[in-house]
């Protein structure tokens, strides 16, 4: 059985908001309303003769980047305290429901009632610190992507131009969170626009981790799981 502790950060990773991208009209005029915004102004017109359907996973675009995998790893890396703090936290609790559950008959009513009010006194605060922390990472990782969504939306907007797209639709959310049901390889412009903006951004490719590469991904808690996105069409 999962503890709290593990059950919470499944929930941790930082949730992003990007349907304006959507509209490439906005895409190309960026807001620069505030640090770190991941939106961007009303959506206005843009001259393209484009009739083709393109997808683009914006979330992976952004931290499958070598400015986003830079980014992204410096922020857990900060959090990595902060995480052991809370483990540390979380294994005193168990300890001590363990204790109330193996010993609750052999304890007198004044020291069972003690051990439950320190349980719960002390489930108040590693609550609060979890709740705090998860808000805390998702605001700095909000704004990681909200940084580089702003200086990519012009790119993709321009590849998407230059390259007969008349559309393009965010393939982050899984169906049914999004209207996409199936998407195919050819029309997606993930990767090429993650080459693009590394051009672009002039970042170094980070140092590949020890036993191998991984593929880049958005930083997320560790245990937070991802969907796939399907690459076949569904069974007939």
């Amino acid at each position: 059985m999962k503890s709290k502790f593990v059950r919470i950060l499944l929930a941790v990773a930082a949730t992003f908001t990007f349907s304006a991208l959507a509209q490439t009209g906005s895409a190309a005029t960026p807001s620069t309303s505030g640090p770190g915004a991941a939106t961007s102004a009303p959506a206005t017109s843009v001259p393209s003769t484009g009739t083709k359907v393109g997808t683009i996973n914006i979330q992976d675009a952004i931290f499958a980047s070598n400015e986003g995998r830079r980014d992204g790893e410096a922020l857990q890396k900060k959090f990595e305290p902060k995480q052991a703090e809370l483990k540390s936290q979380n294994d005193e609790l168990e300890a001590m429901k363990k204790q109330l559950s193996t010993q609750q008959d052999k304890l007198n009513e004044e020291a069972l009632a003690n051990l439950k009010k320190q349980i719960e006194s002390k489930q108040k605060v590693f609550d609060r610190a979890v709740q705090d922390a998860q808000e805390d990472y998702g605001n700095q990782n909000q704004e990681i992507a909200g940084r580089i969504l702003q200086k990519m939306a012009p790119l993709i907007v321009k590849y998407s131009q230059d390259n007969g797209f008349g559309i393009i639709v965010d393939t982050s959310k899984p169906w049914p969170q999004s209207n996409v049901l199936w998407w195919g390889e050819a029309v997606d412009i993930t990767k090429a626009v993650i080459e693009a903006y590394n051009v672009q951004s002039g970042v170094p490719a980070p140092a590949a981790p020890a036993g191998g590469a991984a593929k880049p991904t958005a930083p997320r808690a560790p245990g937070a799981t991802t969907t796939p996105k399907p690459t076949t069409p569904p069974s007939k």
